[in-house]
Protein backbone atom coordinates (compact mmCIF):
# COMPACT_ATOMS: atom_id res chain seq x y z
CA UNK A 1 0.00 0.00 0.00
CA UNK A 2 0.98 3.31 -0.89
CA UNK A 3 1.81 6.02 2.01
CA UNK A 4 -0.67 8.37 2.21
CA UNK A 5 0.97 11.93 1.72
CA UNK A 6 -1.47 13.27 4.33
CA UNK A 7 -0.68 13.55 8.18
CA UNK A 8 -1.86 11.72 11.20
CA UNK A 9 -2.53 15.07 12.78
CA UNK A 10 -5.51 17.21 13.68
CA UNK A 11 -4.68 20.98 12.47
CA UNK A 12 -7.72 22.69 13.25
CA UNK A 13 -11.55 21.95 14.10
CA UNK A 14 -14.26 24.46 12.28
CA UNK A 15 -17.44 25.37 14.51
CA UNK A 16 -20.44 27.13 12.39
CA UNK A 17 -21.46 30.21 14.60
CA UNK A 18 -24.21 32.44 13.51
CA UNK A 19 -22.86 35.60 15.00
CA UNK A 20 -18.83 35.98 15.27
CA UNK A 21 -18.53 38.23 17.59
CA UNK A 22 -21.37 36.95 19.89
CA UNK A 23 -19.77 33.37 20.24
CA UNK A 24 -15.99 34.58 20.21
CA UNK A 25 -17.30 36.56 23.65
CA UNK A 26 -18.99 32.81 24.68
CA UNK A 27 -16.18 30.71 23.91
CA UNK A 28 -13.63 32.81 25.37
CA UNK A 29 -15.31 33.03 28.69
CA UNK A 30 -15.97 29.33 28.73
CA UNK A 31 -12.22 28.36 27.68
CA UNK A 32 -10.26 30.83 28.25
CA UNK A 33 -9.58 31.87 25.59
CA UNK A 34 -7.29 34.72 25.37
CA UNK A 35 -6.65 35.97 22.32
CA UNK A 36 -6.93 34.83 17.95
CA UNK A 37 -7.31 36.72 15.13
CA UNK A 38 -10.03 37.65 12.49
CA UNK A 39 -9.95 36.54 8.54
CA UNK A 40 -12.26 37.23 5.90
CA UNK A 41 -15.00 39.23 8.32
CA UNK A 42 -16.01 35.43 8.76
CA UNK A 43 -13.53 33.49 10.65
CA UNK A 44 -11.95 33.96 14.40
CA UNK A 45 -9.01 31.47 14.90
CA UNK A 46 -8.69 31.29 18.51
CA UNK A 47 -5.04 30.91 20.43
CA UNK A 48 -5.80 27.25 21.66
CA UNK A 49 -3.80 24.56 22.96
CA UNK A 50 -2.76 21.56 20.90
CA UNK A 51 -5.20 21.69 18.13
CA UNK A 52 -6.65 24.72 16.61
CA UNK A 53 -10.34 26.09 16.71
CA UNK A 54 -12.10 28.09 14.03
CA UNK A 55 -15.02 29.79 14.80
CA UNK A 56 -16.80 30.18 11.04
CA UNK A 57 -19.88 32.16 10.22
CA UNK A 58 -19.55 29.67 7.28
CA UNK A 59 -20.97 31.51 4.13
CA UNK A 60 -20.16 29.25 1.87
CA UNK A 61 -21.86 26.48 3.36
CA UNK A 62 -25.06 27.87 4.81
CA UNK A 63 -28.12 25.69 3.61
CA UNK A 64 -30.38 27.73 0.90
CA UNK A 65 -32.55 29.12 3.71
CA UNK A 66 -29.06 30.85 5.18
CA UNK A 67 -29.82 28.24 7.96
CA UNK A 68 -26.41 27.55 9.62
CA UNK A 69 -25.14 23.95 9.51
CA UNK A 70 -24.75 22.53 13.20
CA UNK A 71 -22.68 19.86 15.05
CA UNK A 72 -26.14 17.45 15.95
CA UNK A 73 -23.08 15.28 17.71
CA UNK A 74 -20.26 15.82 20.08
CA UNK A 75 -17.66 15.75 17.38
CA UNK A 76 -15.18 17.72 19.26
CA UNK A 77 -14.19 17.11 22.45
CA UNK A 78 -12.57 19.66 25.42
CA UNK A 79 -10.21 18.43 28.03
CA UNK A 80 -10.71 18.85 31.87
CA UNK A 81 -8.32 17.54 34.61
CA UNK A 82 -11.74 17.88 37.05
CA UNK A 83 -14.99 17.36 34.73
CA UNK A 84 -17.04 17.92 38.09
CA UNK A 85 -15.53 21.16 38.52
CA UNK A 86 -16.22 22.06 35.20
CA UNK A 87 -20.18 20.55 34.98
CA UNK A 88 -21.04 22.94 38.02
CA UNK A 89 -18.78 25.83 36.09
CA UNK A 90 -21.18 25.56 32.92
CA UNK A 91 -24.65 25.18 34.83
CA UNK A 92 -23.08 28.29 36.46
CA UNK A 93 -22.32 30.35 33.28
CA UNK A 94 -25.67 28.87 31.93
CA UNK A 95 -24.75 26.67 29.18
CA UNK A 96 -27.22 24.17 27.95
CA UNK A 97 -26.72 20.74 29.21
CA UNK A 98 -27.20 17.65 27.40
CA UNK A 99 -26.48 15.07 29.49
CA UNK A 100 -25.04 14.39 33.16
CA UNK A 101 -21.86 13.41 33.90
CA UNK A 102 -21.56 10.43 32.43
CA UNK A 103 -19.46 7.41 33.44
CA UNK A 104 -18.10 9.78 35.93
CA UNK A 105 -15.89 10.98 33.11
CA UNK A 106 -17.76 13.31 30.03
CA UNK A 107 -20.55 15.41 29.31
CA UNK A 108 -21.58 16.95 26.48
CA UNK A 109 -23.18 20.58 26.29
CA UNK A 110 -24.81 22.80 23.63
CA UNK A 111 -22.91 26.27 22.30
CA UNK A 112 -25.63 29.19 21.82
CA UNK A 113 -25.75 28.14 17.94
CA UNK A 114 -27.33 24.36 19.19
CA UNK A 115 -23.65 23.02 18.37
CA UNK A 116 -23.35 19.85 20.40
CA UNK A 117 -19.54 19.59 21.95
CA UNK A 118 -18.16 17.53 25.28
CA UNK A 119 -16.14 18.29 27.90
CA UNK A 120 -13.78 14.75 29.32
CA UNK A 121 -11.52 14.30 31.89
CA UNK A 122 -7.80 14.04 31.02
Amino acid sequence: MEKSPIKNKVNLVFIPVSNLKKSKEWYSRILGIKDGELHFDHLFVAEMEGTGLILDEMPMWREENGELPRLNVPAIQFGTEDVHASYKFMKENGVEIVTDVQHDHFFVFKDPDGNMLMVCED
